[in-house]
């Protein structure tokens, strides 16, 4: 399996390939493809943190780290947003979005990030070093509920002091 940057020739692709992954997901609003559609187009995206993985030439899962902010009244802190992560069905619980999210850190954290938030299962991202966000006085608006929304260090101490809200979509 190869990790590699997504390419404008794959979008369509990518596309079809999370809005079929989200129809067997636990929690979907069926909007995670035009999500990504719209993080693509944003001031946000950055292409080398928006990954595909590939075997025998398909593509099989994508993840994207896509930049957002925390704010305060008087701060704003910029901090990395992992949405959405997809892997296709047949190839589910062999390791492809853990390969996803661990290179992705590992790109973003070589390119200064220090810090990424996610609305998700926390059974499955606490693996990777997420809490929930309110622990470092981070919370979502509009109100998600607290365990959903997580945040990790890529960096120790990055999130020390950073308080405030953000709006994940």
């Amino acid at each position: 399996m190869i990790i590699r940057p997504e390419s404008p020739l794959e979008f369509m692709f990518i596309h079809d390939l999370v809005k079929v992954a989200f129809q067997t997901a636990q929690v979907s609003n069926g909007d995670e493809q035009n999500f990504v559609d719209k993080l693509r187009a944003s001031s946000g995206y950055i292409p080398e943190l928006a990954l595909v993985a590939e075997q025998d030439g398909q593509i099989i899962g994508h993840v994207m780290l896509t930049k957002t902010w925390v704010r305060s009244a008087d701060s704003k802190r910029e901090v990395l947003l992992l949405a959405p992560l997809a892997v296709a069905l047949q190839h589910r619980c062999r390791g492809v979005g853990s390969k996803l999210v661990l290179e992705s850190f590992q790109l973003a954290k070589n390119l200064g990030y220090n810090a990424v938030l996610v609305v998700g299962n926390p059974v499955y991202y606490s693996r990777f070093g997420f809490t929930p966000s309110v622990s470092f006085g981070i919370v979502h608006d509009p109100p998600i509920p607290d365990p959903y929304v997580m945040a990790c260090e890529l960096v120790p101490q990055a999130l020390v002091g950073v308080c405030g809200t953000v709006s994940l979509g």
